[in-house]
């Protein structure tokens, strides 16, 4: 008889779902479709009833060549709709770089705060620190502004990210700002450099970065250029290598997935696990 082995499941554990809802002009994939309250309102419910954990707001687009949006105008944008899914109960990120409108959101009760510059400005930190939200630190080879088409180099931008990291949650922590409330995101897309390798070589090692900091992990390679690169689609079609991008994410153990598409990942999650139980089952 041949001798029974036991099976050990590295296994999958669902992440929380960011649902983006961008109230722009010039977003990529849907700018204008969500300018008016109303709309943004409407599909920031549509992704909770698909199995939204988080509803993140962006009130200004970031990718290269994105319209500058004064600090004014966001919090316009912004107004409406935070105030309004807030009384709902919903969990609200507002992704913004600018600190006006991060203390704006935090005062009419965002629990997440998303900054592609990282909170690099250490005279607000004292003003973040007795906001109580979660802040999403986040890592991009630019540091300042939105994305640009840069040539970079895998190696250097994943030793960037060790280096930013260590640097930046040092001085939160020392202004007050407890682990409890940080999580990272390495960045993807242009925000690491205009080819695919870097952002490919990033998510590859999200464990590592995981194991390294010990700290929840966004990730966000949802309609990302690099997939766009790779695979050759358009922004239209880009949903097949979208949601494999983010099947791999959460089986690497990202905390949180920020996503266009909430009803696809949920699904695929909800195969996947299925799948995993089944495997052990078997044994």
């Amino acid at each position: 008889m041949a001798e029974h082995i036991p099976y050990s499941p590295v296994g999958i554990r669902r992440p929380s779902l960011v649902g983006i809802v961008n109230i722009t002009t010039d977003s990529f994939s849907d700018g204008n479709r969500f300018l008016s309250s109303q709309a943004a309102v409407a599909h920031a419910r549509r992704l909770r009833s698909e199995g939204a954990d988080v509803i993140e707001l962006g009130p200004a687009a970031s990718h290269p060549g994105a319209e500058q949006v004064t600090e004014a105008e966001e919090i316009r944008r912004l107004a409406d709709v935070l105030d309004q899914l807030v009384s709902e109960g919903v969990p609200v990120s507002v992704d913004s770089y600018r600190p006006g409108t991060q203390l704006f959101a935090a005062a009419r009760g965002a629990a997440y705060l998303n900054d592609i510059q990282g909170f690099d400005d250490p005279d607000q930190y004292e003003a973040l620190a007795v906001t109580g939200c979660r802040l999403i630190v986040m890592h991009s080879v630019q540091r300042h502004g939105p994305a640009t088409k840069v040539r970079t180099d895998p190696g250097e931008v994943c030793r960037g990210i060790e280096e930013f990291f260590a640097a930046r949650l040092a001085a939160l922590e020392a202004a007050g700002i407890g682990r409890d409330r940080l999580v990272i995101d390495p960045g993807l897309g242009y925000f690491l450099g205009s080819g695919p390798e870097p952002s490919l070589r990033t998510l590859a090692g999200l464990e590592q970065l995981k194991a390294r900091f010990d700290l929840p992990v966004l990730i966000s390679p949802s309609r990302k250029s690099f997939l766009r690169t790779l695979t050759g689609s358009a922004v239209s079609g880009i949903g097949p290598a979208t949601l494999a991008a983010e099947l791999y994410a959460a089986r690497s153990g990202a905390d949180y997935i920020r996503t266009h598409d909430v009803a696809a990942l949920r699904d695929a999650l909800t195969v996947f696990e299925a799948l995993e139980a089944a495997k052990e089952d078997r044994w």
